[in-house]
Formats: C-alpha cells, structure tokens, sequence
C-alpha cells in the first residue's frame, strides 16, 4: 500500500469515528429522552391508580405512550446506523492492518 493510500484510509477512519460520535451523542439523547417519557408515563399511572381516570389524564397518557414509541423507533433507528458506522470502522482497521 502507498503512503498515499494509507493517508486516505486514515483520514477516513477518522470522519467515520467523528460520525459515530455523533450518532452515540445521538441515542444518548434519545435514551435521555425515552427516560423522561417513560418517568411521566409512570406518573401518570400512578395518578390514575390513586384517583382514577379522568379525560385529561388518559390523553395525556396516550401521547406520552405515542411519544415514547416515536422515540423508540427514532433510537433503534439510530443504532442501526450506529451498528453500519462500526462495521464501516472495522473494514478500515482491517485495511490498514494489511498494510
């Protein structure tokens, strides 16, 4: 392998482990959020438990669960990319450890 070419694998090592970072910034946010969610969720049963439904409540129940889905869906995407950056990472450890 030239110098050359083993510059350009490195330099695309490196946006691959920047974009990774991003993305485990990304599903820590996520994460963060789907907890805060799930607390409120939690609250809310509770509350129903204690004092029964009302209108308002089961509402809000109702968003908060269609929320929490809607983060779900948005951090298993996130992993998945996750997964593909890292795979992507390994096939160019792999290059430069045949160099």
């Amino acid at each position: 392998m030239t110098e050359h070419a083993r510059v350009e694998l490195l330099e695309r090592r490196l946006s691959l482990v920047a974009a990774l970072s991003r993305l485990n910034a990304e599903a820590l946010k996520w994460t963060q959020f789907l907890g805060a969610i799930e607390m409120d969720i939690l609250r809310m049963e509770l509350e129903i438990g204690r004092s029964g439904t009302s209108e308002q409540l089961v509402r809000d129940l109702h968003g908060a669960e269609t929320s929490a889905d809607g983060i779900r869906t948005a951090l298993s995407d996130c992993e998945e990319r996750i997964a593909a950056a890292e795979l992507q990472v390994d096939e160019v450890d792999r290059l430069l450890a045949a160099a």
